[in-house]
């Protein structure tokens, strides 16, 4: 599910401070383009822990919220189901088969069969951290 959060940022001496009204959430970064994305993490976060603890998320806002005269606001989209498949870390035991000599040639070599077999799926599959 996609949604997008107003937020609200605040300038500080080292960047901006972000507000997320509606879900009572902040976060910082060091410059707007950092703060916007520190935002959309807080807000997934935020959103797939709602849903593990069986809360629903709430609809975002569809106007402005009250903001201060030196403050600006930005909307932000996050999309749950896409945040929580990226954030999964649970590891998961696959079994693959290989000739012979490559995986002596990688042991030799000192490499990390499970390390090496992860980092060419996320460059074959376009996926960034």
């Amino acid at each position: 599910m996609i949604r997008a959060y107003p937020v609200i940022l605040t300038p500080d001496t080292g960047g901006y401070v972000v507000y997320v009204p509606g879900i009572e959430i902040n976060t910082q970064g060091s410059d707007l383009a950092e703060a916007l994305c520190m935002a959309r993490d807080a807000i997934g976060a935020w959103g797939i822990c709602q849903q593990d603890a069986g809360r629903a998320i709430p609809e975002p806002a569809v106007s402005e919220p009250p903001h201060e005269a030196n403050e600006l606001i930005s909307w932000v989209d996050i999309d749950f189901d896409k945040y929580r498949r990226a954030s999964d870390m649970t590891y998961e035991r696959t079994n693959i088969t290989l000739p012979r000599y490559l995986k002596n040639l990688a042991n030799d070599a000192g490499l990390n069969l499970s390390q090496e077999l992860q980092s060419r799926l996320k460059e074959v599959l376009r996926v960034s951290e």
